[in-house]
């Protein structure tokens, strides 16, 4: 699972770093969080397109899938052949689905709601989407990435699926933490994944830019900062047959300039 992915530079350092570290691991699926691919604000099918063709399987998202509107209609042809890109399935009928099956994993999108959109509620979600998963077809291995603000949801989130799923991924924030743990039934959980994107920014934005908004409290734009990046993510391993995680640990690397 990786972080959020940041414009190009973070399209890029996934470009470089990830082929290598497929191979090297033998990793069965990637997971990114896709929804700052396209200059840091949302994605476009280009932007997908190029996680995919470095080897991503499937693409998550978060509050910023809607920013491309030419983006909205690739949402609902994803069960099909078109892109592997899911929103977050607590959105209220809206384009697109919120959970997807590749290569035997199934993959749930899930937003918080302290400090964010008022959405359905995740928890409640989430006990939906686990009962349709096991009416239509048993799925022991079920990854989610849960993409929140605060914390204490992440945890609680993790806490409330312990058991039930086989790992719980946070997004959003782009600063990873260190409490990457399994959880006493079997869940990999890690608060933040982080981010796949420049390292000397704040959260990937130019410092500049957000300093001004900052000092001034006035709106304008967060282009994507340049330089050398970080990749975050997560490598777990889980046991196909009870989908219970086995390790999970923490994946932090640099690109050059």
């Amino acid at each position: 699972m990786i972080g959020d992915v940041i414009g190009r530079p973070g399209r890029e350092a996934v470009r470089r770093i990830l082929p290598g570290l497929r191979e090297d691991r033998d990793i069965d699926l990637v997971i990114a969080n896709g929804e700052n691919t396209a200059g840091g604000f949302g994605l476009t099918a280009e932007s997908a397109s190029e996680l995919l063709d470095s080897g991503v399987d499937v693409i998550t998202s978060g509050n910023h899938i809607w920013d491309k509107k030419e983006f909205i209609p690739y949402l609902d042809d994803v069960q099909g052949e078109g892109l592997p890109v899911l929103r977050p399935a607590n959105y209220p009928r809206s384009p697109g689905v919120g959970v997807l099956r590749r290569r035997g994993v199934a993959v749930i999108n899930l937003m918080g709601r302290v400090f964010m959109p008022q959405l359905d509620c995740p928890f409640r979600t989430a006990d939906r989407l686990l009962d349709e998963l096991r009416e239509e077809e048993p799925t022991p291995v079920v990854i989610v990435d849960f993409h929140a603000e605060a914390t204490s949801e992440k945890q609680a989130m993790g806490w409330y699926l312990d058991g039930r799923v086989s790992g719980v991924f946070g997004t959003h924030t782009h600063v990873g933490t260190v409490d990457a743990r399994i959880l006493p039934q079997g869940t990999a959980y890690l608060t933040d994944v982080g981010m796949a994107g420049p390292v000397d920014s704040v959260i990937g934005s130019d410092t500049g830019a957000v300093l001004y908004r900052f000092l001034t409290s006035m709106p304008n734009k967060l282009p994507v900062a340049k330089g050398p990046c970080v990749f975050n993510a997560a490598l777990v391993e889980v046991d196909e047959q009870t989908g219970r995680s086995v390790s999970l640990e923490r994946v932090d690397r640099m690109t050059r300039k």
